[in-house]
């Protein structure tokens, strides 16, 4: 509990003869509007965007990915390069998605539609937090970007965006 602070009525009569000017100040806070108006998508174009890019992904198949080190992938007619620089921290991800308490089924959604926003948005790199938890995410996040066509790379984020709870992913992006 807060003690109540009690003044005595010489303190208030000082308080109020020191206020005695003061005129109440007037609420003039301006919303700023956005510069640039982005086009409302229609919720069932991002409905049909997320089930077409979440097709891609597949229980049964397995790719293959190495066991040793941390999760890393490269499309085989892309530069190795590009998953040095993904493990560096050269990239900078621009967009997040945390998997945290998700289903494997609503896993694979929220990832469609990253993966389909990050086209729309011509994003070439973004972060998925998939976190530690009973490994399940963990495990078949990478099994599944690798199955995805648009996928160029993917590698262990540095720590600063999240170390081995989450992954970066470079997505080609359309001319």
């Amino acid at each position: 509990m807060q003690k109540k602070l009690s003044l005595s009525n010489e303190e208030l009569l000082l308080f109020r003869e020191t206020i005695a000017g003061a005129k109440p100040l007037r609420q003039d806070t301006i919303v700023p509007v956005p510069a640039v108006k982005t086009p409302r998508i229609p919720p069932q174009r991002l409905l049909q965007e997320q089930s077409d890019a979440s097709f891609y992904f597949s229980d049964e198949f397995q790719p293959q990915l190495s066991d040793d080190g941390p999760s890393r992938y490269v499309r085989a007619d892309y530069s190795h390069y590009e998953l040095k620089k993904l493990r560096r921290g050269d990239y900078q991800p621009e967009l997040f998605l945390d998997l945290h308490g998700l289903t494997q089924l609503q896993a694979k959604q929220e990832l469609g539609a990253l993966l389909a926003a990050c086209k729309r948005e011509h994003v070439h790199c973004a972060c998925v937090m998939h976190g530690h938890g009973k490994h399940v995410l963990k495990q078949q996040t990478p099994l599944w970007l690798a199955q995805h066509p648009d996928v160029l790379a993917f590698h262990q984020a540095p720590k600063q965006w999240g170390g081995s709870a989450a992954l970066l992913i470079l997505v080609e992006l359309s001319e």
